[in-house]
């Protein structure tokens, strides 16, 4: 059994030493200066995806960073009205391909002034294509299930380096412990905070 947990760790540490510094900290640059300026971060995923970025969007809110999710099913239908212009939106998807993800991203390209970014594990995909110089690029060298498909060592990966970009952005804006405590008064980090 360690050998199965040893074997997904080496992956997806290969996979996050995969990333392009200079990329990520360009990005985080950005969220930076979004936020700053008053506007707010956008994560926006199907499938398993969505929990990541549900997970993100949490961990930023509970800094006090101004984030939301956006369903790329439902981008479509109405809830583009979320974003504004002086936002910042970033797109996961782990082919590049997806047809809704790339629906999405040129919508975005053609009707709005955000700031857009994508997230994949291809570098031939449309995505990367349509945001050469704001796409995360990761490679992965297998999901680590018996048929190589079932979403499991991307998943880990992008949430990873999301919680990394989140807490960076933390330092980065000054974000301190009691900014965080007013923000999570419940539960056991509520009672260790009170403590």
């Amino acid at each position: 059994m360690n050998y199965y947990f040893d074997d997904k760790l080496k992956t997806i540490t290969d996979s996050v030493d995969s990333m392009d510094l200079s990329v990520f900290d360009e990005l985080l640059r950005q969220c930076h200066d979004i936020i700053q300026n008053g506007g707010k971060l956008i994560f926006s995923g199907l499938g398993k995806n969505v929990p990541i970025c549900e997970k993100i969007v949490g961990t930023m809110n509970s800094l006090g960073i101004q984030a939301n999710f956006l369903h790329t099913n439902t981008a479509m239908h109405g809830d583009l009205g979320m974003i504004q212009d002086k936002d910042l939106v970033v797109v996961l998807s782990k082919s590049g391909n997806t047809a809704e993800s790339i629906l999405l991203l040129n919508y975005l390209r053609m009707h709005k002034k955000a700031n857009v970014w994508g997230f994949t594990f291809n570098d031939k995909s449309k995505m990367a294509q349509l945001l050469p110089m704001r796409c995360l690029t990761l490679v992965l060298k297998n999901e680590g299930d018996n048929w190589d498909i079932v979403p499991n060592n991307s998943s880990s990966v992008y949430l990873i380096v999301l919680q990394g970009l989140a807490l960076q952005l933390a330092d980065k804006l000054g974000i301190n412990l009691e900014d965080f405590k007013v923000n999570h008064p419940g539960g056991a980090i509520g009672d260790k905070l009170r403590g």
